[in-house]
């Protein structure tokens, strides 16, 4: 029997399991690693808040491509779903731990099957793979317990890498009012509920700290600093804008596709619409427009567009944006636009420099709790996780062109540090954001689950010579 091990548990290497169970003929043996964050929720599902809610409504959800409506015909199962209007429930924004239980069912039904003809075991083990060693026609798979896998193919679904720190060395990374990996309880570290508190970075993680901080009634003042202070966008109801994109936009190349785009936005602007719909129906080309880009032009674009890109395409809920207008007119929330340029221990607290970088002076911050909410790290090369320190120490692996991530080719196969493509060593999910720059939200998440285990589940793996094309602008609402 086949043996597939998947490093990682989270939404990747749970879907990449539930598909491998669901497109098999033949027995298979699915190996599931997975530590850290709970099984099938990883980072982004395994929040217990109910205030942490999806980003996309829920008609847009669906685990798999093939059947769009999974996810809110899974919620209509539900006790506290059935009575709601199918139409008010497409469009409401789920908590995450709604999804993650969703996730987590799937996974169920396949690791615990019905009796029947099951032709695929679903085994997981809660453990760290620290390397990953050649051995014959397979591979073998070192756990940090000490014991190993014997595998023919394995995944890597490791998800995003954790924040890089943002105090410097022997400051303040051992007290216990900086908190540099919001992924993990950062709550549990709270300090008096009068405490004023820095969030380092104003993006998506920071939204998550801030809505706890207001459901546990947190009477300080949240300040939230940023080099350009730009918090999401809230989503809106879309409208029908046929101008745009042009016929195959992923030609243009960088400067004339900004461009137009900002044409475009002037047109929207001046009819009365959002200009932001130019980022949606984008989205079903993203991936090909940045293939296409020249290495000197996806520099270009980290460096002048990134930001506003982000603001625009990672939205939140309207409500949620709503509260966070009111807090700031409150005065219970500030924004400010600057860098930390320097921490102190202030006894049980930390003293923040803040350098607006406008010529200003700089501001000087004494709180309670500081939170680090910068975002996933980048920049694979020094990546310190011991299992990718041994696969580039091996040349098992090599980092893609802007060291993003690692270097993949069509078929999601890992390429080796003298450029050959493994036949026994995959990769998805964020891991590829410099191949593919859109790999981190579920649209396109599911898709390459359900490519990969053909892949995976091939006698004879064939090279796919060229990237499948995305989904069809005509289901766009199923990427907003």
């Amino acid at each position: 029997m086949k043996t597939v091990a998947i490093v990682g548990g989270g939404f990747c290497g749970t879907l990449a399991a539930v598909n491998l169970a669901r497109l098999s003929s033949k027995p298979v043996r699915v190996v599931l690693v997975n530590s850290g964050y709970p099984l099938g929720r990883g980072v982004a599902y395994g929040t217990p808040r109910l205030e942490h809610l999806l980003n996309v409504v829920a008609r847009n959800m669906s685990a798999f491509p093939d059947l769009p409506s999974h996810f809110v015909d899974w919620l209509r199962t539900r006790a506290d779903f059935a009575a709601m209007p199918l139409a008010d429930l497409r469009e409401q924004f789920v908590p995450r731990r709604v999804y993650g239980d969703y996730l987590q069912d799937l996974l169920f039904w396949q690791t615990q099957p019905l009796p029947g003809p099951a032709r695929v075991q679903i085994d997981s083990m809660d453990d760290e793979v620290v390397d990953i060693e050649p051995a014959g026609r397979g591979v073998k798979i070192v756990l940090k317990s000490g014991e190993t896998i014997q595998a023919e193919r394995v995944l890597l679904a490791t998800g995003n890498l954790a924040p890089r720190d943002i105090v410097p060395p022997r400051s303040v990374e051992q007290h216990p009012a900086y908190c540099r990996n919001p992924w993990r309880g950062w709550y549990e570290q709270l300090p008096d509920p009068g405490e004023d508190v820095l969030l380092v970075g104003t993006g998506l993680t920071m939204i998550d700290i801030f809505l706890t901080l207001r459901r546990l009634e947190w009477s300080g003042t949240i300040y939230a600093v940023s080099r350009t202070g730009l918090l999401p966008l809230p989503h809106f109801k879309g409208s029908d804008y046929a101008h745009f994109p042009p016929e195959e936009s992923w030609t243009l190349g960088l400067h004339a596709l900004a461009a137009l785009m900002e044409d475009h936005c002037a047109r929207l602007r001046a009819g009365g619409m959002n200009p932001a719909v130019v980022v949606d129906k984008l989205r079903p080309f993203s991936q090909r427009i940045w293939r296409n880009f020249s290495v000197q032009e996806k520099q270009e674009f980290n460096r002048r567009y990134r930001t506003r890109w982000n603001v625009v395409r990672h939205r939140i809920p309207p409500a949620v944006a709503a509260e966070i207008e009111t807090c700031q007119k409150e005065g219970k929330l500030s924004v400010i636009q600057g860098s930390l340029r320097a921490v102190r221990a202030d006894g049980d607290r930390i003293e923040a420099t803040i350098d607006p970088g406008n010529g200003q002076p700089p501001r000087h911050l004494i709180v309670g709790l500081l939170v680090n909410c910068t975002g996933p790290r980048e920049g694979f090369a020094d990546a310190p996780e011991t299992l990718y320190q041994n696969l580039l120490r091996r040349g098992l692996v090599r980092p893609d062109e802007l060291d993003m991530g690692i270097e993949v080719t069509p078929d999601f196969a890992v390429v080796d540090r003298e450029g050959r493509p493994s036949d026994l060593l995959f990769a998805i999910g964020p891991l590829l954001k410099g191949t593919l720059w859109e790999t981190t939200a579920v649209p396109e998440l599911r898709a390459q689950t359900h490519q990969l285990a053909k892949a995976l589940l091939a006698d004879d793996h064939l090279r796919q010579p060229d990237w499948v094309q995305e989904t069809p602008a005509d289901l766009i609402e199923y990427y907003i």
